[in-house]
């Protein structure tokens, strides 16, 4: 009921529909009125159908209102887009329009960069302005045409094609702007060129000009040389060549002068200031040329007198001084020689020289005479006593003749000394080469016979070592004639003897071949007690081991006492191996060379090859049996105490299985602090570790 009430309220009140119903009698009635039902809903159809068609009415409006405000807005931003193009172009143009320049070049390019400014920055902006006007237009009245409205016609003056008008305007005096702008630039340049051509000739000009005037008021040839005064004649004559080179280059500066002062070229006053300082200067370099001229003619006529003299001595001075040079360093030249012949010849070249003294004595004296009719000559005459034609001097002569004389009889004693000491050098060479040559063949005939030691295969190895033996002593005792020759070595040495024709030997191959000798022989008896001692404890009879070496030397083709792998694998074969030629034959080879080389040298020596020929035959100890023999010292336990082994073994040995054997951790209820693992002892005894 109350909402029916609060329904029929509102209805009333907002929609101006009457309150046909009681709230009450639609509720407490069981069937209510249809009609006036009917009535009160027809009041509501006919109120909300107004409703709907004022909504409709008001948006019209609206529609219409907005094109009307963006037609108004298209207006006025037109109009301020006229204004502002209309505005710029009206202070732009007269800017084109001026022609005034300060006439430089540098502001006329100031010029043509605010230009470039101007159609680079200034521009762009201003013609997109132009056509975001005439876009503003065209939409303004494609939209007034669409909504029915009348054309739009902007304030006078602004019409589109007043701006377009405006705008060709603005171009064509851009256009003319442009085109002044560079013929004046042209002209600038023109004019700039010929300063710039005019200040580079005056810069040349003047550099080659300055110090002319002082060059040719110089008197300096009234105290020279008679060479310096044609010299003088002649680089007179060339700078008169020069100068009238040089006449061209005026006749153009005063050209371009001219070409300035008809172009008004702006700094013409100092141009013109420079161009006649240049040609008042060029007429006196004419006068002063002429005026110096005369004077070297003068001055050419009283030196000749005093040529010949000069000539005379140049002739005859300089190759008495080269061979004065030549005499001095050969006199005091440093000489190696190693022979008696060679410090012969010397002396004799040194007599040959000592006898042409008397000539040059008598040359020297010529050539100081005519030094001194020149002095007294020019003392007469005032002249300059300078030798145009050589640098020597005669003190120079004088002083080198003196030197040359006090160096013979130091060179006489100096090649004596060079001969006594070259004699005592060659008592020495013989004496060395007497001594190396019965030495030399001694070591190599011993050399031989070591290493012939057991190649027949006649002796025992007890017959070897025995012969070995001897030969150790009697090399041991010839070694007091190897120290003799190390003395003299020294001795050699130090008197700087490199060469000896005497013999062939050097201490240097003697020394090498005593100890090869002493090596061979120490390694060779060492061969031989080890294959004594292989045969002993491996019980092979002499004929077997003479057998093992026939074999062994037939494959030692160098003589190395060592087989190379293919050597040792071809001497199993021989000896009845069979090594299969695929993967599992190298790899039995290969097991074969780990055991005949464990260290990996790369060759078999003839006690490995030996020990592996017979491992299979003797009776060696195993681990197993070091073991048994510690287990029955220990009384049948698996330790073994430090007591123990003092006792039953040699002290040597039973300190030496103390201090190599590890604790027992085994689990045996009666090892004490102190028992030892004789297993891993023994082991190891075997094993890859080489205790």
């Amino acid at each position: 009921m109350e909402n029916l009430n609060t329904a029929f309220d509102v209805a009333e009140k907002h929609l101006d529909i009457p309150r046909m119903l009681d709230a009450e009698d639609m509720i407490n009635s069981a069937k209510p009125d249809e009609r006036s039902v009917m009535t009160y809903v027809s009041a509501y159809y006919h109120a909300f159908s107004g409703a709907q068609q004022a909504e409709t009415a008001a948006n019209r409006i609206c529609k219409v209102l907005k094109v009307n405000q963006e037609n108004e807005r298209l207006m006025e931003e037109y109009e301020r887009l006229a204004s502002d193009l209309l505005e710029w172009i009206r202070r732009t143009k007269p800017w084109l329009e001026n022609r005034i320049t300060d006439n430089t070049l540098p502001g006329t390019r100031r010029k043509l960069d605010e230009f470039r400014d101007y159609r680079q920055v200034q521009k762009p902006p201003r013609l997109e302005d132009k056509a975001r006007l005439e876009t503003t237009f065209n939409t303004l009245q494609t939209r007034l045409r669409l909504s029915n409205r009348p054309a739009y016609l902007p304030t006078e003056g602004k019409m589109v094609s007043d701006i377009a008008n405006a705008w060709k305007g603005l171009e064509l005096a851009e256009k003319g702007f442009e085109d002044w702008l560079l013929n004046e630039l042209q002209r600038l340049e023109r004019l700039e060129h010929l300063a710039k051509k005019f200040k580079n000739k005056c810069d040349i000009h003047e550099e080659w000009s300055t110090g002319k005037e002082d060059m040719l008021r110089m008197e300096d040839f009234k105290r020279c040389r008679l060479t310096d005064i044609k010299a003088m004649k002649r680089k007179h004559e060339a700078f008169e060549s020069d100068l009238a080179a040089h006449q061209d280059r005026v006749e153009q500066i005063a050209a371009i002068a001219q070409e300035l002062n008809t172009l008004e070229y702006h700094d013409i006053a100092n141009v013109n200031s420079r161009c006649q300082t240049i040609c008042d200067q060029w007429d006196l370099l004419g006068s002063l040329t002429q005026a110096r001229r005369t004077a070297l003619d003068e001055a050419e006529q009283i030196l000749e007198r005093m040529d010949s003299l000069q000539l005379e001595f140049a002739k005859r001075a300089a190759p008495f001084n080269n061979w004065l040079d030549g005499a001095r360093e050969d006199l005091v030249d440093m000489f190696i020689v190693h022979t008696t012949e060679e410090i012969q010849g010397l002396i004799d070249a040194h007599e040959q020289f000592k006898s042409t003294l008397g000539e040059a004595d008598r040359e020297y004296k010529g050539i100081v005479g005519l030094c001194t009719e020149a002095a007294q000559l020019a003392s007469q005459y005032g002249l300059l006593n300078e030798n145009p034609y050589t640098t020597l001097q005669g003190d120079a002569i004088t002083t080198k003749w003196m030197e040359v004389q006090q160096l013979v009889p130091n060179r006489d004693q100096t090649l004596h000394g060079e001969m006594l000491k070259q004699q005592n050098n060659e008592r020495l060479r013989r004496t060395f080469a007497q001594k190396a040559n019965v030495v030399g063949p001694w070591v190599e005939k011993h050399l031989d016979a070591v290493a012939s030691v057991g190649a027949q295969g006649r002796e025992s190895l007890e017959q070897q070592l025995a012969k070995l033996k001897q030969y150790e002593q009697n090399v041991q005792s010839y070694k007091s004639n190897i120290e003799d020759l190390e003395h003299l070595n020294q001795e050699v040495q130090e008197a700087m003897i490199f060469e000896n024709r005497h013999t062939s030997y050097t201490m240097e191959t003697l020394r090498v071949g005593w100890e090869q000798l002493l090596t061979s022989i120490a390694r060779c008896i060492n061969e031989v007690e080890n294959q004594i001692l292989t045969r002993d404890s491996k019980g092979i009879t002499n004929e077997q081991l003479e057998e093992f070496k026939k074999s062994f030397n037939h494959f030692d083709k160098n003589r190395s006492r060592q087989l190379e792998p293919k050597e040792f694998k071809a001497c199993l074969v021989s000896l009845g191996y069979n090594i299969r030629d695929d993967r599992q034959g190298e790899a039995d080879f290969q097991r074969i060379m780990s055991i005949v080389d464990p260290n990996g040298t790369g060759y078999v020596t003839f006690a490995a090859f030996l020990d592996f020929m017979t491992r299979e035959t003797a009776d060696t100890d195993t681990a197993e049996q070091v073991m048994q023999s510690f287990r029955i010292l220990a009384g049948d336990q698996e330790f073994i105490t430090a007591d123990i082994l003092r006792r039953e073994l040699p002290p040597d040995q039973a300190e030496y299985c103390i201090a190599r054997m590890a604790p027992y951790r085994g689990a045996n209820a009666n090892a004490g602090p102190g028992a030892l693992d004789y297993t891993s002892f023994s082991t190891a005894l075997y094993g890859e570790s080489d205790l």
